[in-house]
């Protein structure tokens, strides 16, 4: 495998300079990283803005089987979403990007967002 543009020789370095420091971890984050506007990202939704009808929809058209209707609430499954958002257009003014990336939990029921079902129309 080539190495291009020194990757590997950058890498040892790193890696020796954190063994020489004692450096395991560093701040996190440092600043804010402008290119997470990039990244494929869950959706949200407006609570009771979606009716049990369309959260139907919403369910069957989610490839990643992350939505799902549990009592009177939508409920996104966070460590299921791929970020695709095919689900945005068909919720129309009731869902939107998250712009949220940072999803890391130690507790899986905490990956699990409920969103109250409006009246249905």
């Amino acid at each position: 495998m080539a190495d291009r543009g020194g990757v590997c020789a950058l890498m040892a370095n790193w890696f020796l300079r954190g063994v020489r420091q004692g450096v395991v971890t560093t701040a996190y984050p440092r600043h804010v990283d402008l290119s997470s506007a990039d990244l494929p990202v869950p959706p949200t939704f407006d609570a009771g803005r979606l009716e049990s009808e369309r959260a139907a929809r919403l369910v069957a058209i989610c490839p990643s089987s992350a939505l799902s209707v549990e009592a009177l609430d939508l409920v996104l499954d966070v460590g299921r979403c791929t970020g695709c958002q095919r689900c945005l257009p068909l919720a129309g003014d009731a869902g939107r990007s998250s712009a949220s990336f940072e999803w890391a939990s130690r507790d899986r029921e905490a990956l699990r967002i409920h969103f109250p079902l409006g009246a249905s129309s």
